[in-house]
């Protein structure tokens, strides 16, 4: 019979295998969805939704491209090819980075801005809809805090 340690822990029990598989679920079925929701509703998809979001709260509507990658979730290529496509509709410019002209930033235009604003409801619906009408009862303020530790691993290799 092996020991249970920190390296080799016991197995999973029902109702925690149950819970990693619906997470697992949930992360593979949600974003698919709600874009469908967003491509539908809002003619964007929700990509260049959470991209356009960023760049609206940042400072000067502006970000360096890594950086609003890595708040993407996107890898510095993809990001590349999102605020391409988003600049060849007007909604996002690229310019040089005044602090160091190496890199580059992602700026909101006032274009970009009006179709954030116009997506806005369909996004606020999808939301409501496909998330928070399902956690009804649970206390969101721990929900949060939990997935914020998940997310914030510090064996993390991202």
């Amino acid at each position: 019979m092996s020991r249970v340690t920190p390296d080799q822990p016991g197995p999973l029990s029902a109702a925690e295998e149950a819970a990693i598989r619906a997470l697992a679920r949930v992360m593979s079925v949600l974003p698919k969805l709600m874009d469908a929701d967003m491509r539908r509703g809002a003619g964007i998809s929700l990509t260049d939704y959470g991209i356009l979001m960023h760049l609206s709260e940042a400072p000067g509507r502006h970000m360096r491209m890594s950086d609003l990658a890595a708040a993407c979730d996107l890898s510095l290529s993809g990001m590349s090819r999102a605020v391409a496509r988003l600049e060849s509709d007007g909604l996002v410019l690229r310019v040089r980075c005044g602090e160091d002209a190496r890199g580059w930033n992602a700026v909101l235009t006032d274009t970009g801005f009006a179709r954030l604003e116009d997506a806005y409801p369909t996004n606020l619906v999808s939301t409501r809809r496909r998330v928070l009408d399902r956690f009804e009862g649970i206390d969101l303020a721990a929900l949060a805090t939990a997935f914020d530790r998940v997310a914030a691993d510090p064996d993390s290799d991202l």
